[in-house]
C-alpha cells in the first residue's frame, strides 16, 4: 500500500482530528485496510529491536468480533524510535478513554526526513461490521511531538504532561471551584467571541458536576476580528482583582448584552457589566486602561500561544485540549479518563468519584 493510498491520506485526516481534540470517534469512518502498510526502503525484513515487540491487540471479546487487524510483520517496522510500547501508551491516552475502542501499531517506519519516523496505526472498535481505518501520523526527531495533516501536538506516554505544568504554574486566572489544580479545567476564551458565549453553558455543567475541579478562566482576546474582545478582557481582569465571584457575574453580563458591544455602545455595555457585578465602573475603567493590567491580559494570551491554543473557546484538561462543541457526555467521559490517567484521587473527581478508569 503506497503511502499516497486514498486510504491512508482519508486516515491522515481522520487521526488529525483525533490529535486536534484528543479523542475523535474514528468509527464509521470510511475505508478498510486491507494489507499491512509497506517499509518504504527496506531490501529486507528487519528485525524488531531489543524491547520493542510489537504488542498485541487490546482485549477483544471473542463474543463480539474476531481480530479484524492483520498480524503485526517485523519487516515494517524500520525505525528504532518511537517504540511500540510508547505508541500504544500515546494512543491510550487519546483513546483509551472509550472503551470500544481497539487499535493495533502495524508499522514504524523511517523516512527521508532525518529522525522523523513515520508511524502506521489500524483503528476500529468491538461492535460487528465496524470498519477498520488506517491512520498515519509522523513523529519528530526529537520524540516530542506528532504531526497528523496539519495539526502539531504533543507525543509520549504522557502526552499533556508538560502542558499540564505549565498551566499549574501560570493559569492564575479566576476560578471557582477548588483550590487544589490535582483536576485542573481551564478556559481560554474571548468575552466577545459568540461561540464563548454559546459555551458558557457547558461550563456551568462541569461546575456542577465536578464540584471538586478547579474551572479556571483565562482571557484569549481574539483582538483581530473582536474590536472589544481586549478592553473587555481588561475589565475583567480589575473585576477580578474584587472577587472570583464578581468576575463571573460580569463575564456574565458581558455575554448577555455581547451583541452590544459596538463602537457606540461598548464602553456603556461594559461599565453595565461592571455596575452588574458590583464594581466602580470609573475605578474599573481606569485600572483597565494601566499598563499592568494591559500586560496581564497579554500575558494570558502569551500562555494560550505557548500552549498551542488558536481558537476560541479551548478547554485544557489537566493540559489536554478539548473543543467545548463536542457531545457532553463525551466531554464528561474524557475528563473522567484524564483524572485516572493523572492519578487524580476519585474524591477529588465527584463526590462520590463515580467512574473514574484509567489508573
Amino acid at each position: 500500500m503506497n503511502v499516497e493510498d486514498g486510504r491512508l491520506k482519508n486516515g491522515r485526516q481522520v487521526f488529525a482530528a483525533v490529535l486536534m481534540m484528543g479523542a475523535a470517534a474514528i468509527s464509521g469512518a470510511q475505508g478498510t485496510a486491507a494489507s499491512p502498510p509497506p517499509a518504504p526502503g527496506a531490501t529486507k525484513p528487519a528485525e524488531p529491536a531489543a524491547g520493542r515487540t510489537p504488542l498485541k491487540l487490546q482485549t477483544l471479546d471473542q463474543e463480539t468480533r474476531a481480530d479484524p487487524f492483520p498480524p503485526v510483520n517485523p519487516k515494517f517496522f524500520t525505525a528504532t524510535t518511537p517504540t511500540v510500547a510508547t505508541v500504544d501508551a500515546y494512543l491510550k491516552a487519546l483513546l483509551g478513554y472509550d472503551a470500544n475502542r481497539i487499535w493495533r501499531v502495524e508499522g514504524i517506519q523511517t523516512t527521508e526526513a532525518p529522525g522523523v519516523n513515520r508511524v502506521i496505526v489500524y483503528v476500529s472498535d468491538r461492535s460487528a461490521n465496524a470498519k477498520v481505518q488506517t491512520a498515519v501520523f509522523f513523529v519528530t526527531p526529537d520524540g516530542k511531538h506528532a504531526i497528523a495533516d496539519q495539526s502539531v501536538t504533543p507525543f509520549g506516554e504522557k502526552p499533556f504532561a508538560e502542558k499540564r505544568a505549565k498551566l499549574m504554574e501560570k493559569a492564575n486566572g479566576p476560578y471557582v471551584g477548588a483550590a487544589s489544580k490535582d483536576l485542573e479545567l481551564v478556559e481560554f476564551a474571548d468575552l466577545q467571541c459568540p461561540h464563548c458565549k454559546d459555551a458558557q453553558a457547558t461550563m456551568k455543567r462541569l461546575a456542577e458536576d465536578f464540584p471538586k475541579a478547579r474551572i479556571v478562566y483565562e482571557s484569549f482576546p481574539l483582538v483581530d476580528i473582536h474590536p472589544y474582545a481586549f478592553k473587555a478582557a481588561a475589565y475583567g481582569a480589575c473585576v477580578a482583582k474584587k472577587s472570583n465571584d464578581a468576575f463571573f457575574a460580569y463575564a456574565e453580563a458581558v455575554y448577555a448584552t455581547q451583541g452590544a458591544l459596538t463602537e457606540d455602545a461598548g464602553d456603556a455595555t461594559l461599565k453595565a457589566a461592571v455596575t452588574k457585578a458590583g464594581a466602580d465602573p470609573s475605578a474599573i475603567a481606569a485600572c483597565a486602561a494601566t499598563d499592568a493590567t494591559k500586560a496581564e491580559v497579554e500575558g494570558s494570551s502569551k500562555l494560550a500561544a505557548e500552549l498551542g491554543v488558536n481558537e476560541t473557546p479551548t478547554l485544557m484538561v489537566n493540559g489536554r485540549p478539548m473543543p467545548l462543541g463536542i457531545p457532553y457526555e463525551t466531554l464528561k467521559s474524557i475528563i473522567v479518563y484524564q483524572a485516572g490517567l493523572d492519578g487524580v484521587a476519585a474524591a477529588a473527581v465527584s463526590p462520590e468519584g463515580h467512574g473514574l478508569v484509567g489508573k
